[in-house]
């Protein structure tokens, strides 16, 4: 979701070698990964991705893409990801905060049993209405409870009431990384002990490697900040149990113990 860019100054092999790299990029509308390789990536795309994905995450993909926006859609390895994880789970009642033009969404109602349900979140419901005629051609629209508006105060609403707590088996999260933190703060009531929060973009394209004076657009290192300190909070948090990956943009998968 977001770029660091490189710095000016190279030298005459270093443009060959990056014009060669570039000509050999993985050209998939709202690329996102942080593999060295973009050859490996492909291979990746159509050896185990795009072969097993369903026509409808394969249609709403493709109508993304033509978004301007496209960049913040979810990459097809980590819907591929998010599905599985959520069959091995076994996850019934779900959230996701942070909706987009519903291809995360897409995937996990497809991955829910029929009976499932998604509470989702986003403040721009034209996104979502754009691939709302997918979700409802895939036959699944009826496990989504879209709600337009800032999350928070929908969380602090369930909160409200004891029974929400505990409640939810999977949250997945790729919305506004300023407030990561003040979601966690929410959600790690609202799951299970047993049951698993998302959080995408927590490696925010390799900025948060990169040494402080590295050029970089202004959101990605206003951002960037906020992603750090969610990544140490996550890592120091005896609640849960953590693996950080390097899927899309990199995931940090948190399950609740306590």
């Amino acid at each position: 979701m977001a770029t660091v860019e490189q710095p000016v100054q190279q030298n005459g092999s270093e443009k060959e070698q990056e014009q060669q790299q570039q000509a050999g990029r993985h050209q998939e509308v709202g690329h996102k990964s942080l593999l060295q390789s973009d050859a490996l990536y492909q291979y990746i795309l159509e050896t185990s991705v795009y072969p097993r994905e369903p026509d409808s995450m394969r249609e709403l993909r493709e109508i993304t893409a033509k978004h301007p926006w496209n960049i913040m859609t979810t990459s097809a390895d980590e819907g591929q990801f998010l599905s599985l994880l959520l069959k091995l789970i076994g996850a019934k009642n779900t959230m996701e905060i942070g909706v987009y033009t519903g291809y995360s969404l897409l995937a996990t109602a497809l991955a829910l049993p029929d009976d499932g349900k998604i509470i989702a979140m986003d403040i721009n419901r034209e996104n979502y209405e754009l691939g709302l005629p997918v979700i409802q051609k895939a036959g699944v629209a009826h496990k989504i409870d879209f709600r337009e508006g800032p999350a928070l105060p929908v969380l602090d609403q369930m909160l409200e009431d004891p029974k929400n707590h505990g409640s939810f088996d999977f949250v997945f999260v790729d919305a506004d990384k300023d407030n990561y933190i003040n979601y966690h703060k929410r959600l790690i009531d609202l799951v299970k002990v047993g049951g698993v929060i998302g959080y995408d973009n927590t490696l925010w394209n390799g900025s948060v490697a990169a040494p402080p004076d590295t050029p970089m657009r202004k959101y990605v290192r206003y951002y960037r900040d906020f992603v750090l300190e969610l990544n140490k909070a996550l890592a120091a948090d005896p609640r849960i149990e953590i693996c950080q990956l390097p899927v899309g943009d990199g995931i940090t998968i948190c399950r609740r113990v306590s």
